[in-house]
């Protein structure tokens, strides 16, 4: 069987597609997955070495940018439906799967016109823009939370829960506690700066705990330099990476996580089982990392600072505070842990196994009258 994958653009999007190409290919010997992007995105750098096939397609994005920008943006559209109708037309899959990101709309729209089934996962508590609109052109919808099934017709919406790729599955597993208390720090695919520049400022108000500290950070490549610079001239102990695509060993090294709070990163915490200072982006669509942060707290799994209120000391102190009551991390990591869902990847493929039974089902029944 042959499907596609459209989207991605951030690791958002794509890593938990990867969790479900990964889970279909292993499905059955033969299965091929395709890819569909844009040269922009982080899957073009991340399927570079070939892991799986990768077509892009000129998509662009249509929220968050300037007047003149959305009509550059909506005169693409009929170029990168053209783009994706040869793909579909060229690999012939059985199913084309949207993950969200600028490439999912055109290929989903280019699917239902070449009459291929069509799925849509979507990882947010609210739904993006993209998804909203696709609800109309899939047989079925998939999502991470419960709360989410209201945006979406109840009839072809299942709750699966957010993927996470296999090698967070083991997360859970004990390990030795190291001598030295590690943090691991980041802001997403891309890095953060303003996690970044926060984080240097906190160490001016750690040199108690320099000699009990380790950190491990993902910096991004823009501030890579800086951070690197600022650990080594303040004495503490830390890896720094512009990105790493180790992080479910990363993870698992860590007694603490400081982080933004988008879907995928909340559904690997839960899935590692971590406790964590959540940091939402305040610029993401409908203010969804922020909810999401403010349910982890409600459910006692995570420490909330608010991007406005994020200042050097106020995160020392609290990198602090639980530094000396353990206690309270292993609480935030009970309670981070009823949110797994490690079988979301299978449940999706699952789904669409049945689903494009029951088509072919219907398509039997039809020829037979």
């Amino acid at each position: 069987m042959k499907w596609v994958i459209a989207g991605g653009g951030t690791g958002g999007h794509f890593f938990p597609a990867m969790a479900i190409a990964e889970t279909f290919k292993e499905r059955e010997a033969g299965n091929e997955v395709l890819f569909i992007g844009t040269e922009k995105g982080i899957e073009t750098r991340i399927l570079g070495g070939g892991r799986f096939p990768l077509r892009t397609i000129q998509a662009r994005p249509l929220k968050g940018i300037s007047l003149w920008g959305k009509i550059v943006a909506l005169r693409s559209i009929v170029p990168a439906v053209r783009e994706a109708l040869a793909i579909l037309r060229d690999f012939q899959p059985h199913l084309v799967l949207g993950v969200g990101g600028y490439a999912s709309g055109p290929t989903l729209l280019a699917a239902s016109w070449l009459g291929i089934p069509r799925v849509i996962h979507e990882q947010n508590m609210i739904p993006g823009m993209t998804n909203q609109i696709l609800k109309a052109f899939s047989q079925r919808v998939f999502v991470s939370f419960e709360e989410t099934k209201s945006y979406f017709p109840g009839r072809k919406t299942r709750v699966t829960g957010n993927p996470v790729r296999k090698e967070f599955l083991s997360c859970l597993k004990p390990r030795p506690r190291g001598d030295r208390f590690t943090i691991l720090v980041f802001g997403g695919s891309a890095g953060a700066h303003r996690i970044n520049e926060c984080v240097m400022e906190a160490l001016n108000f750690l040199e108690a705990l320099r000699p009990s500290l380790r950190f491990i950070h993902q910096s991004g490549g823009k501030d890579l330099e800086a951070v690197l610079e600022g650990y080594r001239n303040k004495g503490f102990e830390a890896l720094v990476q512009p990105f790493s695509e180790r992080m479910a060993d990363q993870y698992q090294a860590s007694d603490l996580v400081i982080c933004r709070a988008g879907a995928s990163t909340i559904a690997e915490l839960a899935s590692c089982g971590k406790g964590s200072i959540l940091i939402p982006y305040p610029y993401a669509a409908h203010q969804h990392q922020l909810v999401n942060a403010r349910r982890l707290v409600s459910l006692g799994a995570c420490r909330l600072i608010e991007d406005k209120d994020l200042k050097g000391q106020g995160l020392a102190q609290a990198i602090d505070h639980l530094y000396r009551h353990p206690e309270e991390i292993g609480r935030m990591e009970q309670a981070i842990q009823q949110l797994a869902r490690p079988r979301a990847a299978e449940e999706i493929v699952d789904q669409c196994y049945a689903l494009l039974g029951s088509l072919q089902r219907v398509k039997g029944e039809r020829i037979l009258l």
